[in-house]
C-alpha cells in the first residue's frame, strides 16, 4: 500500500482506541491494537499514527514501544516526528531509550526538552555521551540550561538528579495577596504544585506554605505569619531511597530540595518516589538473583555477561560441595539411600535459608534492621530455624524410614535436617549482616555465600552423621 494517510486497509473497520482501551484484561497491550498499529508504520500511514498513537500518555507510549518490534519502534518515532511525546522515554528500559535517542537528531531532542519538566530531561540527557549532552544544551535557553546542567553535576541515583528544578518561590514579606496574583500572571511557574516556598535574598529555605492555607488567608496577611518550618528538607546529595524512606515516613507529597548551604535547588515529589521506590524494588529482587541491571530489552550477550560472574562463583562453591560429598563415598556406595535423600537435605535448607535471607536484605534496604534489634532478630530466626527443623526433620525422618523400612536411615535425615535448617536461619541472616558490616552490597552477594553454606552443612552433617552411625552400630 501506498502512503496515502487514510485508514483504508480493505474492509477492516478500524476501530478507535482511547487510553486505557489499549490494554487488555492481563494489564499487556492489546493484541488486535498492536496489529493495526505495525499495519500502519508498514504502510507509512501518519494519518492513522497521529489519530491513534500520537495522543497516548507518556506511560501507555512507553508500554506501546516495549510491545512493538526493535525496527517498529524507529520507524514510529520517525513517523510521528514532532508528534512523539519525547518524555515517554522515562517509561521503558535504558536500552530502548538510548536506542531511540541515539537515532534522534539533536535538535529535535533539545526542542522537545524545552517543553519537558526538568526531572524528565534530566532523565534523558543522563545518559548521553557527554559531547550529545553538550550540544543539546547549548541548544536551549540560558536558564533552562543552568538548571539542567546543576542537576546533572550531582551523582547519579541521588535527590539532585530526580528532583525537579520548576518551583514557587516567594520572600517572606509578601503579602498573600502580592503570592496569587504572582502564580496567576507567571507563565513561568509549574504546570502543578502543592506548596510555595519561602526564601531569603540568597535562596536559602526558611519555610514552606501549603497552597490550602494560602486560600485561606486574608490578602493582607504576611507570607511569614503563616509559613511552617520544612524540617523534611532533602540534601541534593542525599541516595534517592533515602529520601523515598523520608517520603514514607513523613507521608510527604512533596519536599525542598537543599544545597550544603541550604538554599533551594528544587523539589522531589511523589510521582518521582514513587519511581524511585519501584526501580529499587526491581534492583533489589534482580541482584538478589545475581543478574545486576539486566533488563528484558537486553540482547542475549549483555545478558549473558551480567549473569556469568555469580554463576562462576557459584560453579566454584558447588565444586566446594561436591569435594564434601566426595569425603564420603565410601559410606555412599554402602548405602545406596543417602545418595538418593541427600537432595532432600540441601533443598529444604537452601529454601530456608533464601527465605531468612530475602527478608534480612529488604530489612536492611528499609533500615528495619540495625545494629539494635539484630541481636533479636537473629535469636527470632534461630528459633523459626529451630521449630522449622523439628517439623521438617520429623516428617522426612519418618516418610524416609517408611521408605527405606530402617528406621535408622529415617533418624539420621531428621537430625541432618533439624542441623541444616538451623545452620539455614543463621546464615540467610548473618551472611548479609556481615556484607553490609563490610560495605559489600547484601542484595547481590548474599544468594551464593547463604547457598554454599546450606550445601555445605547438609552434605556434610547428613552424610557425617550416616557414617558415625553405622560405624558405631
Amino acid at each position: 500500500m501506498s502512503n496515502t494517510g487514510d485508514d483504508d486497509r480493505g474492509s477492516e473497520e478500524i476501530p478507535v482506541y482511547d487510553g486505557a482501551d489499549i490494554y487488555a484484561d492481563d494489564g499487556s497491550v492489546r493484541s488486535d491494537f498492536l496489529m493495526h498499529v505495525g499495519a500502519a508504520i508498514a504502510d507509512r500511514d501518519t494519518i492513522y499514527l497521529r489519530q491513534h498513537v500520537a495522543g497516548l500518555h507518556s506511560s501507555e507510549m512507553g508500554d506501546l514501544l516495549e510491545a512493538i518490534q526493535p525496527e517498529q519502534r524507529l520507524a514510529l518515532v520517525s513517523l510521528l516526528g514532532k508528534d512523539f511525546d519525547l518524555s515517554s522515554l522515562t517509561e521503558v528500559d535504558e536500552a530502548i531509550r538510548l536506542d531511540i535517542v541515539e537515532h534522534l537528531p539533536n535538535e529535535q531532542i533539545a526542542e522537545a526538552l524545552g517543553e519537558m519538566d526538568s526531572d524528565d530531561a534530566v532523565y534523558i540527557l543522563e545518559d548521553l555521551d557527554q559531547e550529545d549532552q553538550d550540544e543539546i544544551l547549548a541548544k536551549l535557553p540560558f536558564t533552562e540550561r543552568v538548571r539542567l546542567r546543576r542537576s546533572l553535576d550531582y551523582p547519579e541515583s541521588t535527590a539532585g538528579r530526580r528532583m525537579q528544578t520548576e518551583f514557587v518561590a516567594v520572600p517572606p514579606f509578601w503579602t498573600i495577596g502580592q503570592t496569587i496574583d504572582y502564580m496567576r500572571e507567571d507563565a513561568e511557574l509549574p504546570e502543578s504544585f502543592t506548596q510555595i516556598f519561602v526564601i531569603d535574598p540568597t535562596f536559602k529555605l526558611l519555610g514552606a506554605v501549603d497552597l490550602d492555607k494560602v486560600l485561606r488567608s486574608k490578602r493582607s496577611i504576611k507570607v511569614d505569619a503563616i509559613m511552617r518550618d520544612t524540617s523534611h528538607a532533602i540534601p541534593a546529595e542525599m541516595d534517592q531511597e533515602e529520601a523515598a524512606q523520608l517520603f514514607e515516613q513523613y507521608d510527604l507529597l512533596s519536599a525542598a530540595v537543599v544545597d550544603d548551604n541550604g538554599r533551594l535547588v528544587g523539589v522531589l515529589t511523589i510521582d518521582d518516589v514513587v519511581d524511585v521506590i519501584q526501580e529499587e524494588a526491581e534492583e533489589d529482587l534482580l541482584r538478589l538473583s545475581g543478574v545486576g541491571d539486566e533488563e528484558l530489552s537486553d540482547s542475549v550477550a549483555e545478558a549473558s555477561r551480567s549473569r556469568v560472574p555469580w554463576l562462576f562463583i557459584n560453579s566454584m562453591t558447588a565444586c566446594i560441595s561436591a569435594s564434601v560429598i566426595g569425603l564420603f563415598d565410601a559410606t555412599i556406595q554402602q548405602i545406596v539411600a543417602l545418595a538418593i535423600l541427600m537432595p532432600i537435605v540441601a533443598g529444604m535448607g537452601g529454601n530456608a535459608g533464601s527465605q531468612t535471607m530475602t527478608v534480612t536484605v529488604r530489612a536492611l534496604a528499609t533500615r528495619g534492621l540495625d545494629i539494635h534489634n539484630a541481636p533479636r532478630i537473629i535469636r527470632r530466626e534461630a528459633g523459626v530455624g529451630l521449630l522449622n527443623g523439628m517439623i521438617f526433620g520429623s516428617l522426612i525422618g519418618l516418610l524416609a524410614g517408611l521408605w527405606f523400612q530402617d528406621p535408622n536411615i529415617g533418624g539420621i535425615i531428621a537430625t541432618a535436617m533439624l542441623i541444616n535448617m538451623m545452620a539455614a536461619a543463621l546464615a540467610g541472616i548473618m551472611v548479609p549482616l556481615l556484607l553490609e558490616r563490610f560495605g559489600a552490597d547484601p542484595a547481590v552477594s548474599s544468594a551464593v555465600f547463604v547457598t554454599a553454606i546450606t550445601d555445605i552443612t547438609g552434605f556434610s552433617s547428613f552424610l557425617g552423621i550416616a557414617t558415625w552411625w553405622f560405624h558405631v552400630t
